[in-house]
């Protein structure tokens, strides 16, 4: 469903999103392009974006289908874009069955460290030259609650978002005065497609508890969707570096 607004916040500018077939990611795409702006859409699933180039068919949307592990589908995914990419929304994730520290196999660390962190370090990369050559530029990491606690994931995907998150700081400290922003939103329980089965049966004994309680209600990604793009858009022209929770009050439990 394409949100109803007013705004043209976007008109000119060009939008990457990655995980744009689901969740979050397909929320952000859909308001980006109904406020004006040209959207790449990336996403691992080429049936979820052909469904997004159908219902956005009347915006400037166009699609990149691959693994965002995949240098190959970095290369597409900027060369999509073009040389003038405004904003830049790392939505796709990945989650690591909730396998704790002694748990935790190589194939899942890698994996999760891949999409999770390895992926938008590498886009981020791409399209910091043209932003610092046009002295402006936003970009957005979707991170989550396991960015903020141990108590809420596994032990890869907490690492793997906590590094996040400080990549994240490190763009905006050292592009900050070339016009660069970085930003972080931090998602509690949102209706998405993620993966996230307990593979672990030490893991919901000692997670499953703190879970039940503390974790607020469910949110749509809309919701999530609204914090994004207000951090890729000029109304949050001053913020920079910030890590802004958007879970429904999970994080001060």
């Amino acid at each position: 469903m394409t949100p109803a607004t007013d705004t043209r916040r976007f008109a000119g500018r060009t939008i990457i999103v990655t995980g744009a077939g689901s969740g979050i990611g397909r929320a952000t795409a859909v308001r980006v392009a109904a406020e004006g702006g040209r959207v790449i859409a990336s996403d691992v699933d080429p049936a979820r974006l052909d469904r997004l180039s159908t219902e956005l068919r009347e915006f400037d949307v166009h699609t990149v289908a691959g693994d965002i592990t995949d240098p190959a589908v970095i290369d597409a995914i900027t060369a999509a874009a073009g040389t003038e990419v405004d904003g830049l929304a790392n939505v796709a994730g990945i989650m690591d069955g909730f396998l704790p520290p002694a748990e935790v196999d190589d194939a899942t660390w890698e994996r999760v460290f891949g999409v999770n962190l390895t992926g938008p370090m590498r886009l981020t990369r791409a399209v910091l030259p043209g932003m610092i050559a046009a002295g402006a530029g936003a970009i957005v990491n979707v991170a989550s609650e396991a960015a903020l606690r141990a108590s809420t994931s596994g032990a890869a995907y907490t690492a793997a978002k906590h590094a996040l998150v400080g990549y994240t700081k490190s763009v905006a400290f050292f592009y900050g005065p070339q016009g660069v922003r970085a930003n972080v939103v931090v998602p509690g329980p949102v209706a998405t497609s993620i993966e996230a089965t307990m593979r672990s049966e030490f893991a919901a004994g000692r997670i499953g508890p703190v879970m039940r309680a503390t974790t607020p209600a469910l949110a749509q990604p809309e919701r999530l969707a609204a914090a994004i793009t207000w951090l890729l858009s000029d109304d949050s022209a001053n913020i920079n570096g910030a890590v802004l929770p958007s879970d429904g009050g999970w994080s001060v439990a």
